[in-house]
């Protein structure tokens, strides 16, 4: 069984497709995807259907929409052996519902496998190696996480950490492809990700190193004063102290600037001016 939650929801066992379109149910599976191999109680997935306070019918209803799901399993399955497949994919027990899959067959943990090993190679300065893990990881995105399905509180924690890992794997693939050089590439892109998030200070300082290594030295300053502004207006904040410094680096004209290969540690642009 193979499980898609890096953008609509989409799941198939052998070929075929078993994603319910019911809204309920596919936050129960949803929710049993992201938690491959485990017993989660059933509980946990009521309050993720209800919150805190439940229907009178809710025991009832909840049975009903895992009689449904098994159902939908056993003709993917196929064949007489159908049923007792699904109750052996969609398992009970302990007080829970457990859906018996790797974490392999989810792609949201391919995802965090992948990145985490580019990651590690940003880490241990190969840069390309870096740039070509976490694009592959990147890849496994088609929308926002769990785009089209109904989120309670359990699954929007969830999401939110999903984009949260994929902002910093974009963050730190950007980093890995500037220091190879590759900031005039970069540069619509990083254009397109200020804009959408208009107060990520990583972000602007990212773009701001790639417009100025491309002789775009007052872009870099107009976008510098654009956030700066909208720190201060919307949040009552001054940019961080690092950002700052490298403003005033920019202002100075610093050689250390150019420098596209740091050598050394490797360097988030972000902490380039830390200290």
């Amino acid at each position: 069984m193979r499980i898609q939650v890096l953008g609509p929801l989409h799941a198939e066992t052998g070929g075929f497709p078993i994603v319910p379109s019911a809204a309920k149910q596919r936050q129960i599976l949803a929710l049993l995807a992201l938690r491959p191999g485990q017993f989660v109680p059933v509980t946990a997935l009521r309050e993720e259907l209800w919150g805190t306070v439940p229907p009178y019918s809710a025991h009832a209803t909840f049975q009903t929409y895992i009689l449904r799901l098994r159902r939908l399993l056993a003709a993917a399955l196929g064949g007489p052996d159908g049923p007792a497949g699904a109750r052996e994919l969609l398992v009970t027990a302990h007080g829970g519902y457990q859906l018996r899959i790797a974490e392999e067959d989810v792609d949201a943990f391919a995802f965090r496998r992948t990145a985490q090993a580019g990651h590690a190679a940003f880490a241990d300065g190969d840069n390309e190696l870096a740039s070509r893990l976490l694009r592959q990881a990147l890849a496994l995105w088609r929308g926002a996480a769990l785009v089209d399905v109904r989120a309670g509180a359990a699954l929007r924690t969830e999401a939110a950490g999903l984009e949260e890992h994929r902002l910093l794997a974009t963050e730190r693939r950007i980093d890995a492809e500037l220091s190879l050089g590759l900031h005039g590439e970069l540069l619509p892109e990083l254009v397109q990700l200020t804009t959408h998030h208009p107060y990520d200070e990583r972000l602007h300082a990212q773009a701001m190193v790639a417009f100025y290594r491309s002789g775009r030295q007052s872009a870099a300053l107009d976008l510098y004063r654009g956030l700066r502004r909208r720190l201060i207006e919307q949040l009552g904040l001054e940019p961080a102290p690092r950002l700052q410094r490298l403003h005033q680096a920019m202002l100075s004209v610093d050689p250390r600037l150019d420098s596209v290969a740091q050598g050394g540690r490797p360097t988030p642009t972000f902490d380039l001016y830390a200290c």
